[in-house]
């Protein structure tokens, strides 16, 4: 039997002029196994936001100040570490792995990443003036550590919370909304974009410039700017030598629905065929749904016609998206390095759900088990549904990460195209885990091959989509490195970006796609 009970931890936090208010940490816990923290529903008190702080304190018709009620806080579900564990196999075969933890740990481990997300969230908005990130620190024992300028105040804000035995403090002498302040003026200052050519780095409490793209590295402002930025900045490569893009040849097998990790094929301009990895499927708020993709798998120097794209070219070839002129929606510009594809003509019904299909129509990734995944041993290939997007604001290093990607150089016979991906590569899923944001865009430490470009980066526990394969270590044949490097696009970037762009109102989609696709021009 579990008794079940409700704790209502309460904290009293400045809010600079408008005096002090209190922030009730609710969790209904119930009773959680020897080792396992405490779980149940966390709810954040109201925060104020800009315009509030003079409205919250209001005179009535005798001059007596009055307060606003409070909306009522947002409960954000704390799930069972057991639970989390069980839908994340090969998250906790990863961190069992990596850091030499058992099964009960490597769950407690997930619990704390689901949980940090909103976390940060709200206290952002609570102390704009302390937070200063936070991330999990996976060597150092499965630890969320947040980082404040002061940090007595969050420190007694997040006493309540399950798990709060492995969340730390640490002092640091920026807050996040001043490091973003300093971000914004550098990038004004050198004409580039805050978010992707200039970059927060939230552990060493500092900005990054990157160079190499959009700042040359022998830009002659770059001294000038990072000596006046206010905070500490320095500018950085943003790849390392060596690094390559994954662009190239791939080779899958799929059915429908259209789901992301499977092989897309693109006949080139001089006769090859390159291509990459679906990502997720997208949906326009007209209703018609497209497929998303690395942008420079149709936008480069090999590609100067409308470029289509096939499931296995060398195979059943079957037409899968085609590019979309009209408007454009692809762009080759780390960290937006997108397209999305509209289906080619006839063939959306091919790749939708059957009409008359039934119960749920959930839009999946597809998680393909391979060698050196001892995961799946026991679960076994399957589909993961996407539930939505992890803003890039969200992401968090030590996050545990899955990819599916689809590159592959095939054996003597086969009728696939040779991505590059060297022999012994196999396509499918594997896990690892973020190590930072320093590129502008989630690097993260999970093996991926030249014709995995595209792929889907999502969390296996709750299927939220964080972004797709760009760039990365070099690399070929099987998976040797533990330490291995690849660099994914951020989708809710990318969304931002092509939606300020045309104003269709894309969404990564969580149902479908479903046959009742609206009528017009096959590459709009």
């Amino acid at each position: 039997m579990r008794i079940r009970g409700r704790v209502v931890l309460a904290a009293a936090l400045a809010l600079g002029t408008v005096g002090t208010t209190g922030v009730a940490l609710a969790v209904d816990r119930g009773a959680a196994p020897a080792g396992e923290p405490a779980v149940g529903t966390w709810a954040a008190g109201a925060v104020p936001v800009a315009g509030q702080a003079h409205a919250a304190s209001r005179a009535d018709a005798g001059g007596r100040a009055s307060t606003p009620s409070a909306p009522r806080p947002t409960p954000v579900a704390s799930r069972p570490a057991a639970q989390v564990a069980q839908a994340a196999p090969a998250s906790v075969n990863y961190l069992s792995d990596r850091y030499r933890v058992g099964p009960g740990e490597a769950a407690r481990r997930l619990a704390l990443q689901e949980l940090s997300a909103p976390l940060a969230g709200t206290l952002a908005a609570r102390f704009p003036d302390a937070y200063a990130g936070m991330w999990l620190d996976q060597a150092g024992g499965g630890v969320l550590t947040i980082a404040a300028t002061d940090p007595a105040r969050v420190t007694e804000a997040v006493a309540g919370l399950p798990d709060a035995r492995h969340v730390t403090v640490v002092p640091v002498r920026h807050s996040r909304r001043d490091l973003d302040a300093a971000a914004t003026r550098l990038a004004g200052t050198l004409g580039v974009t805050a978010g992707r050519d200039v970059v927060v780095d939230e552990r060493a409490n500092e900005v990054l410039v990157l160079t190499g793209d959009a700042v040359p590295t022998d830009d002659a402002r770059l001294a000038g700017a990072l000596d006046t930025a206010g905070v500490p900045a320095r500018a950085r490569a943003r790849f390392d030598e060596g690094t390559i893009p994954k662009a190239c040849d791939p080779r899958y097998c799929a059915q429908a629905p259209m789901r992301g990790g499977i092989r897309l094929d693109v006949p080139r301009d001089d006769g090859t065929v390159g291509g990459c990895t679906t990502g997720f499927n997208v949906r326009a708020k007209s209703g018609r749904y497209y497929v998303l993709t690395a942008g420079h798998c149709v936008v480069g120097g090999r590609h100067q016609r409308v470029d289509d794209t096939w499931h296995q070219f060398l195979g059943p070839k079957v037409p899968v998206g085609i590019e979309s002129t009209n408007p454009v929606l692809a762009e080759n510009a780390f960290p937006n390095d997108y397209a999305i594809l509209p289906y080619a003509k006839g063939v959306s019904t091919r790749w939708a759900y059957p009409r008359r299909g039934t119960g749920n129509t959930p839009s999946l990734v597809n998680y393909w088990c391979v060698a050196d995944n001892p995961a799946c041993a026991g679960r076994g290939s399957h589909d993961v549904p996407i539930t939505g997007v992890a803003p890039y604001a969200t992401v968090q290093a030590g996050w545990v990460v899955c990819a599916t990607g689809s590159a592959y150089t095939p054996k003597a016979g086969e009728q696939y195209v040779d991505s590059g991906a060297g022999v012994g590569y196999l396509p499918g899923t594997r896990c690892g885990e973020v190590i930072g944001k320093a590129s502008g865009g989630i690097d993260v430490r999970v093996c991926a091959r030249p014709g995995d470009s595209g792929s889907p980066l999502f969390t296996e526990s709750d299927g939220r989509a964080l972004g797709i394969l760009s760039d990365g270590d070099p690399g070929e044949g099987p998976c040797t490195n533990p330490d291995e490097k690849n660099i994914y696009a951020p989708v809710s970037v990318i969304l931002d970006r092509v939606n300020d762009r045309t104003g269709l109102g894309f969404q990564i989609a969580t149902q479908g796609p479903l046959l009742a696709a609206p009528t017009g021009s096959s590459n709009r």
